[in-house]
């Protein structure tokens, strides 16, 4: 929904809370957009996903992609191959989240910069 169209819609503040409660829920913590990024630039092996990512752990990789593959943001493959090969991809449920994903990009870059200036 378009912001114009918000303000045009009488606004409930009780719903737009809930909504933003909801959202917050899914993509909370300080890995879980970071995770969906990496698997959308192309990682699909655990250890790709875990090196692209500066800081996290195995154990929290592992828990972080569980809830990602039970919110339906990512899909969990097995292959059985001689090892098991596990790809992660993300669905299209979690392409929807893209354009938020690049507003929050461009926000942190410029948040940053402004914190830098002083």
């Amino acid at each position: 929904m378009k912001q114009e169209e918000l303000i045009e819609k009488k606004r409930n503040p009780q719903e737009e809370m809930q909504a933003l409660q909801d959202t917050l829920y899914a993509i909370s913590g300080k890995w879980k957009i970071p995770i969906i990024n990496s698997i959308c630039n192309g990682n699909k092996h655990f250890r790709e996903i875990e090196r692209s990512i500066p800081g996290i752990t195995t154990r929290m990789l592992s828990k972080e992609l569980k809830e990602l593959e039970m919110n339906k943001f990512i899909c969990r493959t097995v292959y059985p191959d001689i090892p098991v090969t596990i790809e992660y991809t993300s669905t299209e449920y979690c392409k929807s989240l893209g354009s938020v994903i690049i507003e929050m990009i461009k926000w942190g870059k410029a948040h940053r910069e402004l914190i830098r200036k002083g």
